[in-house]
């Protein structure tokens, strides 16, 4: 049964039947067509209000609970339904993960339709929160109002922010109090900033006008305990940016790495921007078996560190290493899996398209004493080539962690031309994951699944998957 409420439909007692892409969950309208829900939990019964109709689906949001699922808990965190960062948060571990795993095998079966082993179970993180690396904070003078402050007649006073963009405005930041996604003194820091920025009049960033002084804080900490907070500002004023920076490391003197950068780009992306140290060293270590990586301000490194290296030890088994097999690491970035497969390996190479990502790929082979590793930068579908292939040796066993886009088709092609033993496949997409399977299907089957849930509380799940060339 459905009511006309002004321009919009109110579908009642529908019953929420699946976790769905992005982390919205699908129901079914009276009419048989999919409605997405956001912050419901498969097993609920509400009343649903569209906002959207399309030829095949609404979108909407529940508007009354009749009934709760059992797979249903309270959230911790207060910024909950507002913040679009934690978007499972109400649902219980044990069904997120059961989602995750259903989503990979679906993609797997409906795109890849290939023939498929028993899967192994996927592998939880032993934290489910506090576990993330890195955090990136905006600046505003215009932050997210609630609906009862939007209503009040009451002087709103400060409106600067310090937060998270609010899903699909690219302009409004939430305030965050406390994120319970980094360990802290990750909060405490954050909190500080912006209160003695407020303190000491500090403008906030304008992202419509452009204008303002603080722009975007970025937070990295690692396993070693060592943390380095970088500070983007949008002007350039040297007395306001040291009383600031002079603060933070007065405030944390367990601060490891403390930097900025003036950036007035019209983008806030950090890659293309001159850092500046202003104490301590411009990296931190993270350490893994006895190995040891340098994080810089643009390395990428996998955001849960704890669990990344469960994710390794499971890409390391796969490979199933011996001691004398030739290794490709394709798309290495700062040469982290390379390394942790090194001492298993007779000899491993690296490929990445980042320069500096390879910079300090061979900065922590040389750190680590490792000998048997050799990194290239490159665009892959260039570089892995007859003619590496014949410089560097033919691999036995191929590991690729490609972006999210999956392999150019170029680089499946090749794969397939030289035909090594083994190929294990990680990826943070198992949908394009599964279209580069079904390319390589006729020389290689897949013998070995197993999901890894890097990002506890979200729909995001990483996959890896080992293949064996046909006999």
């Amino acid at each position: 049964m459905a009511k006309k409420n002004t321009d919009k439909v109110v579908f009642h007692q529908i019953k929420v039947l699946d976790a769905g892409a992005k982390g919205v969950s699908v129901a079914k309208a009276p009419d048989g067509k999919v409605v997405f829900i956001p912050n419901v939990v498969p097993g609920d019964v509400v009343d649903v209000q569209t906002f959207k109709k399309r030829k095949a689906y609404y979108e909407g949001k529940a508007v009354h609970f009749h009934e709760y699922s059992a797979h249903r808990v309270e959230p911790i965190c207060e910024h909950f339904g507002v913040c679009g960062g934690c978007k499972w948060q109400n649902m219980k571990y044990s069904q997120q993960l059961y989602y995750k795993q259903n989503e990979v095998k679906n993609h797997l079966q409906r795109i890849g339709k290939i023939e498929l082993p028993e899967f192994e179970p996927i592998l939880g993180s032993e934290k489910q929160f506090f576990y993330r690396n890195k955090m990136e904070f905006s600046f505003s003078n215009s932050r997210w109002l609630t609906e009862k402050e939007i209503d009040s007649t009451e002087d709103l006073g400060n409106r600067n922010a310090l937060g998270f963009h609010i899903p699909k405005m690219w302009d409004k930041i939430l305030d965050i109090n406390k994120c319970h996604l980094q360990e802290d003194p990750s909060n405490a820091i954050r909190n500080e900033v912006r209160d003695f920025a407020n303190a000491n009049g500090l403008t906030f960033f304008n992202p419509r006008a452009h204008e303002g002084l603080l722009r975007t804080l970025m937070l990295r900490t690692s396993s070693t305990g060592e943390i380095m907070v970088l500070i983007q500002f949008f002007e350039n004023d040297k007395a306001n940016r040291e009383l600031i920076l002079d603060h933070l490391y007065e405030k944390f003197p367990q601060i490891t790495s403390l930097q900025y950068v003036v950036n007035n780009k019209a983008n806030d992306t950090l890659y293309d921007t001159d850092i500046k140290l202003y104490k301590g060293r411009d990296y931190i270590l993270e350490e893994m078996e006895g190995l040891k990586f340098s994080i810089n301000a643009k390395s990428f490194y996998q955001t849960n560190s704890d669990q990344a290296y469960e994710l390794y030890k499971i890409t390391r088994d796969f490979a199933g290493l011996t001691g004398n097999e030739i290794v490709y690491d394709l798309y290495t970035g700062t040469g982290t899996i390379a390394q942790f497969v090194s001492k298993k390996a007779k000899k491993v190479i690296g490929v990445e398209s980042v320069p500096e990502a390879i910079k300090d790929a061979k900065l922590n082979a040389e750190r680590n004493e490792i000998t048997n590793c050799e990194f290239f930068v490159g665009d892959m579908k260039v570089v892995f080539n007859d003619d590496f292939i014949a410089q560097h040796g033919h691999p036995d066993v191929i590991i690729t962690d490609p972006p999210r886009d999956g392999m150019h088709k170029d680089v499946i092609e090749q794969i397939m031309k030289i035909a090594p033993e083994k190929v294990v496949y990680v990826s943070c997409n198992s949908a394009t994951q599964a279209r580069d399977l079904a390319l390589m299907d006729e020389k290689y089957k897949v013998t070995r699944v197993r999901p890894v849930d890097m990002f506890p509380q979200t729909h995001h799940v990483e996959n890896v998957i080992l293949l064996e060339r046909r006999k």
